[in-house]
């Protein structure tokens, strides 16, 4: 098989294309073909060698992909040959998905939404698990108040979609750009919800729109605004956090008021070898795609497999160059 591997830590110039075998698959796994993947923040992170490379278990990056089944394991139940799956493979797979083979296994694969392109599909696993399992930690109430910290982003895109979906409108968010501003405006939020992240008073801004402090905090942007998600959230209020990149005075306001603090990481399942909530957490997203309680994500579309599209993609993730769109790799 033909894929892109990872030579050494370092930048971009590190990787190279390479004809390699196709895997082998076992019993409990299923052989697909990668028909499209998508690129996250973390693939940067490990081919720079920082803390999240002690993952990677392949030179070949990529953590999320749609394809087709090309082969089932013995064990393997509720798959055939010629599905069409999505999956947030993580470190679990053969290999990463800058690939056109991988196997996984069946627990952290899902069927892909009815009438869905497969690029759309590639970039719904990673983003959508991260705000699903969000969502349910949270159990919010129609009558609770969410501050998002950079809700123009794919995580924050898909757990705004939940969120409207379940009821619950008392949304407040930040944008840094009238793209970023217009994005939020298109999922439904008033313009009064969107504020300025650059704002000088900015904590003064969200307590008024609120007329109050909030119940829930997401930051899914990290550094200094979690200072601010940390003063505006009540006593005993809800911080989710999505970055781990808070700052010492940001988890001493949220300890001294008593707030809960919800980790959210899709690497608890795998640190455990509690596999089967990536599989059925993703179908129950993949459903309500299907069904048109929720869009899917939007894309952009990099190129076809290859070291120079790869090289793109990791720039553009490290620019922050992304708008809010999932980069993704036809394969």
């Amino acid at each position: 098989m033909k894929a892109v591997v990872l030579n050494g830590f370092g930048d971009v110039s590190n990787f190279s294309f390479e004809e390699l075998d196709r895997p082998s698959f076992q019993q409990d796994q299923l052989l697909i073909r990668i028909r499209a993947a998508a690129f996250n923040p973390i693939d940067y992170q490990m081919r720079l060698g920082w803390r999240e490379s002690r993952l990677m278990t392949s030179p070949i990056l990529g953590r999320e992909f749609s394809g087709v089944v090309e082969a089932v394991g013995q064990s393997v139940t509720g798959f055939s040959v010629g599905d069409e799956v999505i999956s947030a493979s993580g470190s679990r797979g053969s290999n990463g998905t800058y690939a056109e083979y991988i196997a996984v296994t069946s627990k952290v694969v899902a069927h892909k939404p009815a009438g869905l392109s497969f690029e759309a599909a590639a970039a719904i696993p990673s983003s959508g698990l991260t705000a699903f399992q969000a969502f349910r930690r949270m159990g919010m109430k129609a009558s609770d108040s969410v501050f998002i910290a950079g809700g123009s982003g794919a995580v924050g895109r898909f757990l705004i979609k939940l969120l409207f979906a379940d009821g619950i409108r008392k949304v407040v968010s930040t944008a840094g750009s009238e793209q970023s501003t217009g994005v939020l405006r298109a999922m439904g939020l008033e313009a009064s919800h969107i504020l300025d992240y650059r704002s000088e008073r900015l904590a003064e801004e969200l307590l008024a729109v609120n007329k109050g402090e909030f119940d829930f905090v997401v930051d899914l942007a990290g550094g200094q605004i979690t200072e601010t998600a940390a003063e505006v959230l009540k006593t005993n209020g809800t911080y989710v956090d999505v970055t781990f990149l808070g700052t010492q005075r940001s988890r001493e306001i949220l300890f001294d008021r008593g707030d809960v603090v919800l980790n959210i990481s899709n690497y608890a399942y795998r640190l455990k070898n509690e596999l089967g909530g990536y599989g059925e957490a993703l179908q129950e997203i993949s459903n309500r795609i299907s069904s048109g309680g929720i869009a899917a994500p939007e894309v952009h579309l990099v190129g076809d497999l290859g070291v120079s599209t790869v090289q793109e993609a990791h720039r553009l993730m490290e620019s922050g160059a992304l708008n809010g769109r999932k980069l993704v790799m036809r394969v």
